[in-house]
């Protein structure tokens, strides 16, 4: 257990409590739903959630107030090891099979690249086989959709980078805001030649070649700029580093070995050596523990909750989320832990108690990133609130997320003291039901589907298809572990 870098309320037991399994009742189902490009998986009609969309994908969602959270859940792969293995896959030798790969849509844009750049492969039973091209890519004939997928978009430009062609990386409207200079300048330093618009925003155009190695410090904590730089180092000529001055997601430099590479780790500094090859790999991806926050937050909601999760990535990079609710006071035990192609997997089991509150800032905001939407939304129904600080990297997500979260925890009728690196949300409020706006992003729209659990009447969540990014049938499993 000292190997996961966090304390909890581990158990040596090879199997956990049996608890029952979550109540779920179909009663009709309906057609697919009408938007975009996205459709829920299922799409059918629940007895306390109702879906409707139309053109403009302007879904919507209805929660009523639960009373209880119970049951055992095994999530779709985690994004971030998808996203790599995807990649690697692709530019190994041989084939590479994938069990259990990401149901996302930002996975889904990483596929659909990789077979525009010449990969072949095949979906199956919720398993990805894909042919390796043993690091060389075909030029593509159109460009490279990476859809709302920001790791699609930032990983893949460091395998671009050391390409002999030029290639065009697209996104919709959101990633097309996003800042993309973070990899450009380290990439370019490279050898690589980039483009972009609007003072480094999307599209970019990335004309690879024949790379040199650097030695580089992020100027922003990112995993994704690490990864695109590791990436682009197995095509350069010489040893890439690669210093953050916070400790980041090691998911790429874990798939990397994972796949035959020697990399390197001291502190807060990775290193490769060019012209390393790759090998294909049989893995089944652990359960995503990003997916699982909002189940963990709905448990920890609920005093006397129980909720097990099964073969769940406890990565100790990604973790710190366990932590933080055991010191809000929620009673969790992680057993039948394992090591499989160097990332941590494990049953995670929840008690809900009383929830205290808690201060998260400086190298914790980084590594809780993901996770900080759903602990805002819960805030307000802790003993002394959370805080917020070292956060500014949420204003450039798929939504500006801290403005996203004061303004539906406001119509919710709470306090939040909005700042312009995190927030401060006082404890002990009661919250309303309300009308809520996703703002197209996925984890605001989850996150606010687990704080309507306790408000008081029926929460209507606007643009609620937006979990299709990260989890289809989001909606489908925190109802099968509510209780009314």
């Amino acid at each position: 257990m000292e190997a996961l870098a966090f304390h909890i309320y581990a158990s040596s037991q090879t199997g956990g409590p049996d608890f029952q399994s979550g109540r779920y009742h179909q009663k009709s189902a309906l057609g697919p739903t009408e938007s975009r490009a996205l459709s829920f998986e299922p799409a059918i009609s629940l007895p306390i959630l109702y879906i409707k969309s139309s053109m403009k994908s302007d879904s919507t969602i209805a929660i009523r107030p639960a009373r209880n959270v119970s049951g055992a859940l095994r999530l779709p792969g985690d994004k971030s090891i998808s996203h790599r293995y995807a990649m690697l896959g692709a530019i190994a030798s041989g084939t590479s099979k994938l069990e259990n790969f990401s149901t996302g849509a930002d996975c889904a844009s990483t596929l659909g690249c990789l077979r525009t750049l010449g990969v072949n492969w095949r979906k199956e039973n919720g398993s990805v086989e894909i042919d390796g091209t043993n690091l060389k890519l075909r030029s593509p004939d159109s460009r490279l959709d990476c859809g709302n997928s920001g790791s699609t978009m930032r990983m893949l430009s460091g395998i671009l980078a050391g390409q002999d062609f030029a290639s065009e990386l697209i996104g919709d409207e959101s990633l097309s805001r996003r800042p993309m200079s973070r990899i450009i300048k380290p990439l370019e330093m490279m050898g690589a030649r980039i483009s972009s618009t609007d003072g480094g925003r999307p599209p970019l155009r990335v004309a690879g070649g024949s790379l040199k190695a650097i030695s580089y410090e992020t100027p922003v904590p990112s995993a994704q700029v690490k990864t695109a730089l590791l990436f682009a180092g197995l095509y350069a000529t010489g040893e890439t580093t690669v210093r953050e001055s916070v400790r980041t997601r090691d998911h790429g430099e874990v798939a990397l070995r994972a796949f035959g590479a020697v990399v390197t780790q001291h502190g807060n500094e990775s290193r490769i050596a060019g012209g390393q090859q790759l090998r294909a790999i049989d893995a089944r991806i652990p359960g995503d523990l990003s997916s699982a926050s909002f189940f963990l937050c709905a448990a920890a909601l609920f005093p006397g909750s129980q909720l097990a999760i099964d073969s769940l990535l406890m990565n100790p990079t990604r973790a710190r989320l366990l932590e933080v609710l055991i010191g809000m006071g929620v009673g969790i035990a992680v057993t039948q832990l394992e090591e499989k192609h160097g990332e941590l997997i494990g049953t995670v089991q929840v008690t809900g108690k009383a929830l205290t509150g808690a201060t998260i800032s400086g190298a914790h905001s980084a590594e809780l990133i993901d996770e900080i939407p759903v602990l805002a939304a819960i805030a307000p129904y802790t003993a002394k609130g959370i805080e917020i600080r070292d956060a500014r990297e949420l204003r450039v997500k798929e939504s500006d997320r801290i403005a996203a979260v004061a303004t539906n925890l406001r119509a919710m009728g709470a306090r939040v003291e909005e700042v312009e690196d995190g927030l401060k949300i006082p404890g002990g409020q009661e919250l309303h039901g309300a009308e809520i706006d996703s703002f197209g992003d996925h984890r605001i729209a989850m996150a606010f589907a687990v704080a309507a659990l306790r408000a008081k009447g029926d929460t209507r969540i606007t643009g609620s298809d937006a979990a299709v990014i990260s989890y289809p049938a989001f909606y489908d499993a925190l109802e099968s572990i509510v209780e009314r």
